[in-house]
């Protein structure tokens, strides 16, 4: 399985990853991109599994991001970590196709919960 993690933060990118692991979710492929235009790339050159995205980036927002790949028929499962987490945000997130929202701050029991429901 991969997975793409996207977000603009270097720093946010590792501990991602470091708590897929902390998670039990190691041993997949963790591809990652910094925005929505290079995760497209990503998308079409690596064919991930999963995507775990930021909503606020420059480029493209994790949301645009999300509404390309739906509007192109891809049904990736996709999910945003994201510090914005209102309950309208979370609304337009479900309408455009995530499967699911995990807020920061995060735990390790929080991904396994999220992530394992889709994989």
């Amino acid at each position: 399985m991969k997975i793409l993690v996207v977000d603009d933060s270097k720093a946010m990118r590792m501990i991602v990853k470091r708590t897929l692991k902390k998670a039990g979710l190691e041993g997949y492929d963790v591809v990652e991109a910094s925005d929505g235009v290079e995760a497209l790339s990503v998308v079409k050159a690596d064919k991930p599994d999963l995507i775990l995205c930021d909503w606020n980036m420059p480029n493209m927002s994790g949301l645009e991001l999300l509404r390309v790949l739906r509007n192109s028929d891809n049904d990736i499962p996709f999910g945003f970590v994201t510090s914005e987490s209102t309950p309208e945000m979370r609304q337009i997130a479900e309408h455009a196709g995530a499967s699911f929202f995990i807020s920061k701050p995060f735990t390790a029991a929080t991904f396994a919960d999220r992530i394992g429901s889709v994989i």
